[in-house]
């Protein structure tokens, strides 16, 4: 790879693998290595976790598909070596949560694929991107589901800062593009849609009673997740990262007020 042309993006925009088909990659374990190898590297690099994540799921069979979708990610790191998550003084500790779900997104399957992000202040310290287990009858069972996750995720975020002995100024706010996720959070009506989902269901809504979290409904033009959920154009994907404040180290590593992890 050291003669490989950098990359833009990490994945081709609407990029969907498959499980099968292409040809066997011939070095299985080489395969395998690097995929491990780049599960480590979405620690600091946050934005690489949806490609990562579908490459993983086929360590059992890769394919060259596969390979060449590994590769791609390799070269797009290449071409932003000097990039790394940046950590900066914030003077408010708000948790702050963005979760979305891509509905059936799984071509072979029809699982879906939820992420979330949590900023504490400015700074992003938690972010999931993650298939389902089982498959959604409904969108908005997908999206309740990442809602779940990013609920339980903040749960512990919030007890943990209460050991460190920190108080939050205000309730934990999670945005959601999904207005009937929203709506729901307030208002369990239990139906056919909602069936699959009752466990889930109670669990938020108790959170929210609580005044534990706070569900609002975001735009979905500014719906952070995406980034976490499906392979994006490189304008937006730009875009993104920069909201989840992985920066060019060499444009700020000067300032003597910022914390750089790469």
């Amino acid at each position: 790879m050291n003669n490989a042309n950098g990359m833009n993006t990490p994945m081709i925009s609407g990029q969907q693998l498959t499980a099968s088909g292409s040809g066997t990659v011939q070095d299985i374990q080489l395969y395998k290595s690097l995929v491990c190898a780049l599960q480590y590297v979405t620690i600091t690099r946050p934005e690489i976790s949806f490609c990562v994540n579908r490459v993983c799921q086929y360590l059992k069979d890769p394919q060259e598909e596969h390979w060449q979708a590994v590769k791609r990610i390799l070269r797009y790191l290449k071409n932003t070596i000097q990039y790394g998550l940046h950590l900066t003084y914030s003077s408010t500790l708000n948790l702050v949560g963005f979760c979305d779900a891509d509905w059936a997104s799984s071509p072979y399957d029809r699982r879906s694929t939820f992420g979330y992000c949590v900023y504490l202040g400015n700074n992003l310290v938690s972010w999931c991107s993650k298939k389902q287990h089982i498959v959604s009858r409904s969108s908005i069972e997908a999206e309740y589901r990442s809602l779940a996750g990013i609920t339980a995720e903040i749960t512990w975020l919030t007890a943990l800062l209460s050991e460190l002995r920190l108080t939050l100024p205000r309730t934990p706010t999670v945005w959601c593009d999904n207005l009937s996720t929203v709506l729901l959070s307030a208002n369990p009506i239990l139906h056919a849609r909602t069936k699959q989902i009752e466990l889930d269901l109670y669990f938020v809504r108790e959170k929210v009673i609580q005044k534990l979290i706070d569900v609002r409904h975001v735009p979905s033009s500014d719906q952070i997740v995406d980034l976490f959920t499906k392979a994006i154009p490189s304008s937006r994907f730009s875009l993104l990262r920069s909201k989840l404040r992985v920066l060019d180290l060499s444009t700020l590593s000067l300032r003597g007020d910022v914390r750089i992890i790469k």
